[in-house]
């Protein structure tokens, strides 16, 4: 086996492996296998999977022309798209990363079409959320319990008297509290 990772020559004298390099090891004591380390630069048929820029560079010049066929557009558009190394790009930044490479009739429509049809970009791209809006002070209460915040803590372990929530009364002005013990099950009847 040639390889330009120097590294990998000392994989079988290695003393300490951690797991992953012991199955690779596992795997490789059933063929009769010797590493010897070759430059990257001398390789000049570099293994496709470990050199993609070696790959890309050799069509730089040109693009690549996608035939009219709708299963490999949209394995390329998903690749460009959902692959853990793209991180969901807009339309835009997708279509000009993939018109570096590929051209297809009505490229730049697919692509925006794709981003559309995307429900995780739907969901959470900022441009397609609402406004929060300006954040607005609360008037100042002119006296005491005349204006009063109230909330619920819920999810507690019961007590002997069986409440298992708690009811937060909040004075606005003052900000004195009042926590009352209460049943999740209480009714206003």
């Amino acid at each position: 086996i040639f390889t330009d990772h120097k590294s990998l020559k000392y994989i079988f004298t290695q003393r300490e492996l951690n797991m992953r390099q012991r199955r690779w090891l596992e795997l490789l004591k059933d063929y009769d296998t010797n590493i010897q380390y070759h430059p990257g630069k001398a390789n000049v048929v570099a293994d496709a999977l470990s050199r993609k820029s070696g790959m890309i560079a050799g069509i730089k010049g040109t693009r690549l022309v996608v035939p009219n066929d709708v299963s490999l557009r949209e394995a390329l558009l998903t690749e460009a798209h959902s692959s853990p190394f793209s991180v969901h790009p807009g339309s835009t930044k997708m279509y000009h990363d993939l018109k570096q490479y590929f051209w297809w009739s009505g490229m730049k429509r697919d692509v925006a079409m794709f981003v559309a049809r995307c429900l995780i970009c739907q969901q959470v791209k900022i441009e397609h959320q609402r406004a929060s809006g300006l954040l607005q002070q609360l008037n100042i209460p002119v006296w005491k319990w005349d204006e009063i915040s109230m909330d619920f803590v819920t999810g507690l372990p019961q007590t002997q008297r069986r409440h298992d929530a708690i009811w937060v009364v909040v004075d606005r002005l003052t900000k004195y509290a009042h926590f009352l013990p209460i049943r999740k099950d209480y009714s206003v009847s």
